[in-house]
């Protein structure tokens, strides 16, 4: 499908993959649009929604700026998909309980990590100088970075939310593992810290901005070296905080399951990041929030929701969308609205077939609180090309 709509700026025009963007979502959009520092236009992906200072599902191209907000909180967010070689034939109900009371023994959810005796301290080692070299260059980060001191026991684990770990079968009955996970709490504590940083320096240099959450550092002030430090090391501890993970949930397979492989089909891709690259005759920053690398012939994955489709995708190197795609369904509802929609009974009726979690504490996760994933799929057909549709057994959430 084309763009379904178009808005004019002040200054650059929003380019949308969907008729059904809420009035706020393009408030931020416009608010974005309206800024100097942004590049030919801003793209918004079919999934988009509202976020904080900038759009959920917003791509981003900014010349020699980058907006800390944008990139978010959870820095490195992303997905990471694997095929095995088994088949659905070889999977039952009760292996399948068996893997989801595995997997949660584990992997560590939400405010849990691993015990230090279990900490990934190999994994986390590389990334600890660099850490120690930031935290001296900026003594302030230890009040954040200090209520995450056991940021190398949180390798290897999911966090909240609607992070997850998932078992699935595609179209052809071979099973996936698919999980979605960050930078954890130390990304966390760094974002913070920084997006305080670049409000401070806008207020001193009294720069006027439609929302104080599109405050952005410039390449040669005094902290853009740092950030883009920063944001460099908690992408780099997201992607590998996704590795170590798989590895746990394939040992946790292997308990309970027949004997397998991984098959060489493994996606591992950032949807909350930053990144240099060119468009439109400038090299830029482009910021993806909730958004995925969708170059011609990059893959990606795009989750649903609980009970919902999900899709590993080809990119197909659309240029007006930044080579970008949505990052999976997009809530249609926040979660305190979901809370008071929904109850334990209907998320146990919408994610009927999937062993999960299935109480109140997970209802803000129903699917009825997301976009319909197909509808995405269908506004976003000139983007990807879909290479597999996985469908979940097992869903552990955060």
């Amino acid at each position: 499908m084309p763009i379904k709509e178009e808005l004019s700026s002040q200054r650059v025009p929003v380019k949308i993959w969907t008729d059904d963007a809420d009035a706020n979502s393009k408030r931020q959009l416009e608010n974005i649009a309206s800024l100097t520092i942004v590049h030919h236009h801003v793209a918004a992906m079919p999934d988009v929604h509202l976020g904080i200072g900038a759009s959920i599902g917003s791509v981003i191209a900014t010349r020699a700026a980058i907006i800390p907000a944008a990139v978010g909180v959870d820095i490195g967010c992303g997905m990471l998909a694997c095929r095995l070689s088994l088949s659905g034939n070889q999977l039952d109900e009760r292996s399948l309980k068996k893997v989801f009371d595995q997997i949660s023994r584990d992997v560590p959810v939400g405010r849990e990590q691993h015990s230090d005796s279990r900490a990934l301290e190999s994994a986390a080692q590389p990334f600890a100088r660099r850490l120690e070299a930031m935290l001296k260059k900026h003594p302030q980060l230890l009040k954040s970075v200090g209520k995450h001191s056991k940021w190398v026991n949180q390798m290897g684990t999911l966090g909240g939310g609607n992070h997850f770990i998932e078992l699935c079968l595609d179209e052809s009955n071979r099973a996936w593992v698919m999980l979605h996970s960050g930078s954890r709490g130390i990304g966390n504590a760094l974002a913070t810290y920084f997006i305080a940083l670049a409000r401070r320096d806008m207020e001193r240099a009294m720069t006027h901005l439609p929302d104080r959450d599109l405050a952005y550092f410039t390449e040669g002030s005094a902290h853009f070296g740092d950030y883009v430090e920063a944001v460099g090391w908690a992408q780099e501890y997201a992607m590998q905080n996704r590795r170590e993970m798989v590895e746990l949930v394939l040992a946790a397979l292997k308990r309970h399951l027949p004997a397998f492989e991984v098959t060489g089909e493994v996606v591992n891709c950032h949807h909350n990041y930053v990144a240099q690259e060119h468009h439109y005759g400038a090299d830029v920053w482009l910021t993806r929030k909730g958004a995925i690398r969708a170059r011609a012939g990059d893959l990606g994955i795009i989750p649903g929701s609980m009970g919902a489709k999900s899709y590993i995708v080809r990119g197909k190197g659309n240029a007006e969308s930044f080579d970008s795609c949505a990052h999976g369904a997009g809530r249609r509802m926040s979660r305190s609205a979901a809370n008071k929609q929904f109850s334990a009974a209907d998320l146990a009726r919408q994610t009927e077939g999937v062993v999960c979690r299935k109480d109140q504490g997970v209802v803000d996760e129903i699917p009825g609180a997301y976009k319909d994933i197909d509808t995405v799929m269908a506004n976003q057909s000139d983007l990807v090309d879909v290479l597999h549709t996985l469908k979940q057994l097992v869903c552990v959430k955060g």
